[in-house]
């Protein structure tokens, strides 16, 4: 019986050592994803801003401008890139929707942004875009990879449809959860004006007709929990001019919008609870399920090997053959 037992107890230690790896390096990979049909919202406001009042092209100073992105997992379209690709692809359509504080639209800029659904890497497809604008990503936008490493990233920049570095800055503990911040620069780059316009009539065509140019820069800010690459918090210092034509009367430049833009407080806690809960599923993946099987076979295999041992103490008679009945002679 410690013969037959001990050989069922090194079976299954052979079983749980090999899918220690198995869960860590094949199943995690295959597991932890984006979901298609994931659906996310954030406010972000940005307080004592300045606003570009468009009726008298003055700016002006306000108490308070939002900013609303929604991202929107598209199922259909990823199932149509995926049949092509041979991986699995999430397709966010977003919109950044911009108010002022008398609740009237300041610009809405929609995009496409498609990306391996466990790398996060950007997957060029047709219908990426930014603002109807076909664009070729390089680099992440939005989230980092899981497991998110201590270094720079190329991140894309909406805005300037550009794709620069941004920067690892330092591990810090934000709200209980140990966290990386990135940063990253976008100096004053000549961008497009937004096909919807805040006033009703004109269009960028018009606009460039008068020769008046938009330029933009920010320092971008993330703080993101390395394990999912879910940033847990973000912050811009968000500039905007409107730089010579005809449009601003013989002046050089005028504050188009200036802010320093912040998530707001309840999208901040919501956003930290959702991180911590998707954090211990990775967890379970990527630590707790691998080291613990790796340490119960181990514990199994010295159980069997203990058995082993016992069914073999020193001592113990040697088995003897049946001797044969010596023949009779007469």
């Amino acid at each position: 019986m410690r013969r037959k037992a001990g050989l069922i107890l090194l079976a299954l230690a052979v079983f749980f050592t090999a899918l220690s790896p198995l869960l860590r390096w094949y199943a995690f990979p295959r597991l932890a994803k984006i979901p298609a049909n994931q659906y996310q919202d954030m406010v972000l406001e940005a307080k004592d801003a300045t606003l570009l009042d468009y009726g008298t092209m003055q700016a002006r100073k306000v108490p308070e401008v939002t900013i609303v992105q929604t991202l929107k997992g598209n199922v259909e379209e990823s199932e149509k890139i995926e049949k092509t690709a041979g991986r699995d692809v999430v397709v966010w359509d977003g919109l950044s929707y911009v108010v002022g504080p008398d609740g009237k639209m300041v610009s809405k800029i929609p995009e496409r942004y498609i990306f391996d659904a466990h790398t996060q890497e950007p997957v060029h497809a047709t219908g990426e875009m930014v603002d109807g604008d076909p664009v070729k990503r390089q680099g992440i936008e939005f989230k980092w990879p899981f497991l998110t490493e201590k270094r720079d990233y190329q991140y894309f920049d909406a805005q300037a449809r550009v794709t620069a570095p941004i920067h690892y800055k330092g591990t810090q503990n934000f709200r209980g959860v140990d966290v990386y911040y990135f940063e990253q620069t976008i100096p004053w780059t000549k961008v497009r004006f937004p096909r919807t316009m805040p006033v009703e009539g004109i269009t960028p065509e018009s606009v460039a007709k008068t020769g008046t140019t938009r330029w933009y820069t920010t320092v971008r800010k993330f703080w993101v929990e390395p394990l999912t690459g879910a940033p847990v918090y973000g912050e811009e210092i968000h500039k905007e001019e409107l730089r010579g034509g005809t449009l601003l009367g013989g002046r050089d430049k005028v504050t188009a919008f200036a802010g320093h833009v912040k998530m707001r407080e309840d999208y901040i806690e919501s956003t930290v609870d959702l991180v911590k809960s998707n954090r211990t599923l990775l967890l379970l993946l990527t630590s707790y399920l691998p080291w613990g099987f790796l340490a119960l076979g181990l514990l199994l295999l010295a159980l069997s090997l203990y058995l082993e041992a016992r069914g073999r103490r020193p001592g113990d008679p040697e088995p003897t053959k049946d001797s044969e009945p010596e023949p009779v002679t007469a």
